[in-house]
């Protein structure tokens, strides 16, 4: 067998099938194009979900007859002058042009700004026809029509026309968030018309007709900057939450990616604060020299390799916990707007109450008595972290509790989370505010205080530590021994005291008292596997907060416990003072707040 030179159609066709997996791809390269023609308007339309029809129409720099005909060809580009270390473009590899025009039947119609004719080039199936003028504004027309007509087998796995047509619009999302002073508009048989106007110098305007209002409303500013990287973007409050991580937008130096490491750090950032299965929210801009990140690494460019991972991770989790830490302890105006609508009697859950009789004890000329509540059985006196120099009264005592929360210091409604009034089926305080309602559940609330106590004491001090009967040897390649030796000052403050013993393998003498009986086997692999990945050992350091995040769940104040007057406050003045205590160790809100404005539009008074 004899080694023989591809024709150039072929290995078109064969590089197609990195660079254009569907058309999605297509039309990624293809905005992509015209971004870097510097485009201010931006029209996309498709038919078929993409696979009949692919049109993109761009009022960028155009291009000339002779540029027309490079174009088409492989390899061919105008955006790599300084080379691979320096590029400032999102398109740089030469091939997608040449790669659809191998599967697919290509048009391009282009004229440059200051000319007066307009030129066209076709490639069909691989197939150049000759440059021919044509008339046309200034700027380019891109047109893609039965994509992958050439490649049969191809067309097999695609995805139904709906889907395909759900790709491209992701695609115009992600570019529209990116690029907010270039107008997008799609539009096609396919789909209803998409239309994200610019929005020159407001990002947040541009992520909210993308997202929606409600990440506006339910996100914090992210500005920071260490050793020449800065990562800038909006990062949605803890209880504002997705299923799915569709909600998540990362670029790099203006270049949407989907880069893991990305994923792994934002994962970090919110953990113990979104619940499990659950996704946050956020847009994150990072910009760093061009010489400190590879984005050749795939033809599709949508994963990059930073030089230093452990510098971008470390400032991706530690800025937007900062964040969060400054101002991300509300509730989300979306839990807000479920508790109206539940109010509502349209509401799906309303069953209106059947008619009574007014009794004597019950008259509206009388203040209204809860009937049987000194009746209720005593509760024992309980001694709780944070609010421990109250006891639980007796039930007699207990008995007037509303009325004297009415006498409670008025000046308390001026804190972020009022005055206590009320406390509801024994588990949620009802709290009143300058300009609004806060109905606190009052085990999420503790719990939360009780494991921010112990992650403080968890950073502030060596972790006590079990000796082990007799030590345990774990083989591992030596290279992986290597690692794991150069985090051992790190990990011993956390409990994990271990040698080295022998090329290959390692000696565990402690373990972290925390844990109990563990699998040290796969506790050490697990750290072995991440350090290899990420350069880090935050591993056991999760393991070890999931441990005081389940501390703390038994620990805390429970749900049918009553609380005084003072035990109220007193647990609203600590969630003031605690960061994160707007939503519990599992993610789920402590608190909302329903603002006097709502309460009177529920009653039709606005």
């Amino acid at each position: 067998m004899t080694i023989k030179l591809l024709p150039e159609t072929l290995i078109n066709q064969i590089a197609a099938g990195e660079v254009i997996e569907r058309p999605a791809s297509a039309a990624k390269e293809l905005i992509e194009n015209a971004i870097d023609a510097g485009a201010t308007r931006i029209e996309i339309a498709t038919s078929g979900g993409g696979k009949s029809l692919l049109r993109i129409v761009d009022n960028g720099s155009g291009m000339g007859p002779e540029d027309l005909a490079l174009a088409v060809r492989r390899h061919c580009t105008s955006k790599l002058e300084r080379g691979l270390e320096d590029i400032r473009t999102l398109g740089f590899r030469g091939e997608a042009l040449p790669s659809i025009g191998s599967v697919a039947k290509l048009s391009i119609v282009s004229r440059l700004k200051d000319a007066n004719d307009a030129f066209e080039v076709s490639v069909h199936g691989g197939k150049m026809s000759d440059i021919r003028p044509k008339a046309a504004n200034a700027g380019t027309v891109v047109e893609v029509r039965d994509l992958f007509f050439a490649t049969p087998a191809r067309l097999k796995f695609l995805k139904t026309e709906k889907a395909e047509a759900g790709a491209i619009t992701e695609v115009v999302r992600r570019m529209a968030i990116a690029f907010p002073h270039i107008r997008f508009t799609l539009s096609g048989t396919d789909r209803s018309l998409l239309e994200f106007p610019a929005t020159p110098g407001d990002k947040l305007a541009r992520i909210a007709q993308v997202i929606g209002k409600d990440f506006e409303d339910n996100s914090i500013e992210i500005d920071a900057e260490r050793e020449g990287v800065r990562l800038s973007g909006y990062a949605g409050v803890p209880t504002f939450h997705r299923g799915n991580s569709a909600h998540q937008f990362a670029f790099v130096n203006g270049r949407p990616v989907n880069d893991k490491l990305i994923i792994s750090a934002l994962r970090g950032a919110y953990a113990e604060t979104v619940p499990s299965g659950r996704y946050p929210a956020a847009v994150l801009d990072i910009e760093l020299d061009p010489a400190l990140v590879d984005v050749n690494v795939h033809p599709a460019k949508s994963d990059v390799r930073f030089r230093d991972p452990g510098l971008v991770r470390g400032l991706i989790v530690g800025a937007i916990r900062q964040a969060l830490l400054r101002e991300g302890d509300r509730s989300s105006t979306t839990a807000t707007r479920s508790m109206m609508d539940a109010f509502r009697p349209g509401f799906s859950g309303y069953r209106a109450p059947p008619a009574q009789n007014w009794t004597a004890q019950q008259s509206p000329s009388r203040p209204f008595e809860p009937m049987g509540f000194a009746e209720q059985p005593q509760t024992s006196p309980l001694r709780q972290q944070g609010f421990a120099d109250f006891a639980a009264p007796s039930a007699r005592t207990e008995a007037p509790i509303i009325a004297a929360a009415e006498t409670a210091q008025p000046d308390l409604t001026r804190h972020p989370l009022g005055a206590a009034r009320a406390q509801l089926h024994e588990n949620y305080i009802v709290a009143q505010t300058e300009n609004g309602v806060v109905i606190v559940d009052q085990h999420a609330a503790h719990e939360r205080l009780v494991f921010e106590d112990m992650r403080k004491a968890l950073r502030d001090r060596d972790l006590p530590t079990q000796a082990l009967l007799i030590p345990e040897i774990i083989d591992l390649p030596e290279e992986d021994c290597d690692r794991l030796m150069e985090h051992a000052n790190d990990l011993k403050r956390l409990g994990l005291v271990y040698e080295r013993f022998g090329p290959g393998a390692i000696l565990i003498r402690e373990t972290p008292a925390m844990l109990g009986e563990t699998d040290i086997q796969g506790l050490v692999k697990d750290l072995v596997d991440e350090i290899g990945e990420w350069d880090t050992s935050r591993g056991l350091h999760a393991r070890l907060e999931h441990v005081a995040a389940t501390m703390a769940c038994h620990g805390s104040v429970r749900s049918g416990r009553r609380l005084r007057v003072e035990e109220m406050n007193a647990l609203l003045r600590q969630m003031e003072a605690t960061p994160g205590s707007g939503q519990c160790n599992h993610g789920r809100p402590t608190y909302i707040e329903l603002k006097l404005a709502d309460i009177e539009r529920l009653f039709g008074r606005s």
